[in-house]
């Protein structure tokens, strides 16, 4: 069988990082494929829900503030409001049952939805929310799911990580951060979990027709500041890190992975509807293509001369460590 390692080379899809999810769906009309995007109201949801919505989707946006979600989408064709609180496992198996009632097939989830704290936060079980909220909510929507996914004959799973997930691998004897807590490693221990997640679901369920995809977006700055106090990075930060000028507007460089909302979303669009990944799954994606590998290990000397990618580590495409994780998430739903 071929590793993920091996499959984990650019396509020439033809697109780049200047790419728009607008231009990456030109062409395709995806009249009939029903589409659920978790957080799918704002940031890069909201730029994916539209652009797959002008291309004849019809999609339905899984949130939490269902009333700011039915305000955000408002004026959208084919576009409808589901409520989901990914830390409540009732509201995930509620959500799942409807689907399944309904008799509809899923041909895309985007599961896109993510949270971050400076301080830890624990849900009611005691889990760490930014592991609980991106992995396992959508490990346990994915799940309840499934017969939807099958019902549509060829589906897609896609998981939006980030270049992030370099930070960490899966802190296996402390995944909740209950000895000492640490914000960023937090955020890439979630995004390494949506990656194998990805690739684990790709290989139990590519038989089913149903194929797996994690991908980095890029860092949509503007996204970033409509946040406001829930942004990743307070201004100072944002200005450290050469994403907005001294005058506080943001710095768009989508060759050093600044991109507007639009660009941002083209890898997420191309995950859930391109063509050029028919027969391929499993991946990890960034700029409209499959991203190379990168195998240096993350340094302090690195972060401070910006050395840095959002290429897939292989801590994230290990075949041992996507088993084992599925195996603690379905132990952690258990209880």
């Amino acid at each position: 069988m071929t590793s993920i390692l091996e499959l984990q080379r650019p396509l020439g899809s033809g697109f780049t990082a200047f790419s728009t999810a607008e231009e990456v769906l030109a062409g395709l009309d995806l009249t009939g494929r029903n589409v659920l995007v978790t957080g799918g109201h704002r940031g890069l949801g909201l730029a994916s829900t539209e652009a797959l919505s002008r291309a004849g989707a019809l999609v339905t946006v899984a949130a939490r503030d269902t009333g700011a979600a039915a305000r955000a989408v408002a004026g959208l064709d084919g576009v409808r409001v589901e409520q989901l609180d990914l830390l409540d496992p009732r509201s995930v198996d509620a959500l799942a049952a409807r689907w399944t009632r309904s008799g509809r097939p899923l041909h895309v989830l985007i599961n896109n939805a993510t949270v971050f704290h400076r301080e830890r936060v624990v849900d009611a079980r005691g889990y760490e929310t930014t592991f609980a909220v991106a992995f396992l909510g959508h490990f346990q929507l994915t799940l309840g799911l499934l017969p939807a996914l099958r019902a549509a004959h060829g589906a897609r799973v896609v998981n939006v990580a980030s270049g992030s997930h370099r930070l960490s691998d899966i802190r296996w004897d402390d995944p909740h951060f209950a000895r000492g807590y640490d914000s960023d490693l937090a955020y890439g221990q979630s995004k390494t979990a949506l990656v194998l997640f990805a690739g684990e679901l790709d290989r139990r369920w590519a038989a089913d027709g149903i194929r797996g995809y994690s991908l980095h977006p890029g860092i949509s700055v503007i996204t970033s500041l409509r946040k406001g106090s829930e942004a990743l990075h307070d201004l100072t930060q944002l200005r450290a890190m050469g994403l907005i000028g001294e005058d506080g507007e943001p710095v768009i460089d989508p060759e050093r992975e600044k991109k507007t909302p639009e660009q941002a979303a083209a890898t997420i669009v191309f995950a859930a509807a391109s063509p050029v990944l028919d027969g391929v799954g499993g991946v990890y994606l960034k700029n409209a293509d499959i991203a190379p590998v990168d195998a240096r290990p993350l340094t302090a000397e690195m972060l401070a001369v910006g050395d840095v990618t959002s290429d897939l580590a292989p801590h994230a495409a290990d075949p041992a460590s996507a088993r084992r994780l599925w195996d603690l998430g379905e132990r952690l739903l258990a209880g």
